[in-house]
């Protein structure tokens, strides 16, 4: 009975570390990505991508290390495996992230709001999009061998 307690909580409450975790790693997505444009302003569309991808690397990084010892810490066996597992849900991760970022910076850019704002709404976006579904793939994709032998 309390082991049942346990699991009905358990999704609620990995949803809410991730979360909270994921607010830092919003921090450091978006910190990075306006310190390299504040350091090289740039409209071209590689630039921005390639920006994007080191603000979501550095991230995601953060991410790995927090996720892995505190919001999966029960189901974390840091194996090969694991890791690699981990980098392939990073990397569609961050396709989405790229694919939304320079979508929305495309069609932000019709209306008359500072350049600036346009890239911090597009991040803001794709931050959003990629990390739920960064959520999902290492809930049921990165650290499920040892969760479903828990359950």
């Amino acid at each position: 009975m309390f082991m049942t307690a346990i699991n009905r909580w358990r999704g609620p409450f990995q949803f809410a570390q991730f979360s909270l975790i994921g607010g830092l790693n919003a921090l450091v997505d978006l910190g990075t990505l306006n310190l390299l444009l504040f350091l090289w302003p740039t409209k071209d569309v590689f630039v921005l991508f390639l920006y994007n991808s080191i603000a979501y690397t550095m991230a995601i990084l953060n991410s790995y290390l927090l996720n892995s010892r505190l919001t999966f810490r029960h189901c974390a066996m840091f194996s090969a495996r694991e890791k690699i597992s981990f980098g392939l849900q990073a990397t569609c991760s961050l396709l989405i992230s790229n694919g939304i970022f320079l979508f929305a910076t495309f069609l932000l850019e019709f209306f008359p709001i500072p350049l600036w704002l346009v890239y911090n709404i597009s991040k803001t976006l794709s931050m959003a999009l990629s990390s739920t579904a960064s959520f999902f793939f290492m809930k049921y994709f990165v650290f499920r061998k040892k969760q479903d032998s828990l359950s």
